[in-house]
């Protein structure tokens, strides 16, 4: 499972740890949370978005996602010219099997949010310390080292909060659900058709067949159409301007969607 070391400036990648550092506010091209992950905010904020909630994190504080998830995220420097830090651990399948035998297995798991604040906690302080010296250090954490970091982490959620076990050995993959509810509610978060497909519990091909037979349309024409809908409704009713609204209805970068917007309306969004 990767790790990865993030820099605004200067990104770079190694294996599942991802530290980040940002001097400008960032927003996360990818929307879907693929493992399930511990974070920790050193510096700066961080506001996550789903369809059903927004979420809050501040410096100093914990949280886990739940894997599976669409969200959007906006990390936010600290004023005057500070930074936004960040360290987060995705704790994969591979980590969890490894510790499965020693819990109690929780059967019939409720519904749970996709951001779950974490109650301060000097182990979880302990923990990201610890991992954050690895990191800043000038000679690279042996993948060994990392992997046993992951299984720590796992293990100290277990033991803060053993209802967990419920969520982390959860090893199904997503069951068949209603595709038109779910791209109705989702269709403005920035992923491929293959994580679409996946989230619905169905391989591309039957999700692209299904798409077709429920809208009438295929998934691309149809997401970019319900897209532009929504921006040019955000930017003639609601006064948000195209440098906010692209990413906010699910287009990757502001220059295709002036391109795309102008082709379907005529008009381009900064003259509405």
């Amino acid at each position: 499972m990767p790790v990865y070391f993030a820099n605004m400036e200067n990104p770079f990648t190694k294996s599942g740890i991802i530290y980040s550092c940002y001097t400008k506010i960032s927003r996360e091209s990818e929307n879907f949370i693929p493992e399930h992950i511990f974070t920790y905010i050193e510096s700066g904020s961080l506001q996550i978005n789903d369809e059903k909630a927004t979420y809050h994190l501040k410096a100093g504080d914990f949280a886990f996602y739940t894997k599976n998830r669409l969200a959007k995220f906006a990390k936010q420097p600290t004023e005057q010219g500070g930074e936004y830090k960040s360290l987060s651990v995705m704790i994969d399948g591979q980590a969890l099997l490894k510790l499965k035998g020693g819990f109690k297995q929780i059967h019939n798991i409720p519904e749970i949010e996709t951001v779950i604040h974490l109650e301060p906690s000097v182990f979880y302080k302990s923990y990201a310390e610890s991992l954050i010296a690895y990191i800043n250090t000038e000679e690279e954490p042996s993948e060994k080292l990392l992997q046993l970091k992951v299984q720590e982490i796992a293990l100290l959620l277990l033991e803060t909060r053993p209802e967990f076990a419920g969520i982390l050995f959860d090893f199904n993959e997503p069951g068949k659900i209603d595709l038109k509810d779910f791209m109705q509610r989702h269709f403005n978060f920035n992923v491929g058709l293959e994580r679409f497909a996946y989230l619905t519990g169905r391989s591309l091909s039957t999700f692209k067949r299904d798409f077709e037979k429920i809208f009438g349309s295929t998934p691309s024409r149809w997401l970019q159409q319900k897209r532009l809908e929504e921006a040019h409704f955000l930017i003639a009713e609601k006064g948000k301007k195209p440098s906010d609204v692209y990413i906010e209805v699910g287009f990757e970068n502001l220059s295709h969607f002036s391109f795309a917007f102008k082709k379907a309306f005529g008009v381009a969004p900064s003259q509405i």
